[in-house]
């Protein structure tokens, strides 16, 4: 019953930030084929690649978190860009994710 009681209450909260945010991608259900975690200053920088998709995904953590790699994952996030030796590259900024 709580399990069904936590995946609800997790949709509601993706629908929430979609509707308030309308630049926010939902994707769930997609599995990530990389994943790496390196500290910049007093956080984690996270990049995953994702199956069949060739642009980074990028996400901050205070703390050192459990690999992706292997798993399927929901996420939400949007499209960005960073400069990179004076190149712009495409990246998306994750704004949430979880293990589906």
């Amino acid at each position: 019953m709580t399990v069904i009681k936590q995946k609800t209450h997790e949709k509601n909260a993706s629908k929430k930030l979609l509707a308030k945010h309308k630049q926010l991608i939902q994707t769930d259900n997609i599995k990530v084929v990389s994943h790496v975690q390196r500290e910049v200053d007093e956080w984690f920088l996270n990049t995953i690649m994702i199956e069949n998709t060739n642009v980074p995904f990028k996400y901050k953590r205070k703390k050192l978190y459990k690999t992706l790699q292997g798993q399927r994952v929901n996420m939400t996030y949007y499209p960005d860009s960073e400069n990179v030796a004076g190149f712009d590259i495409e990246i998306m900024s994750v704004v949430r994710i979880k293990i589906a």
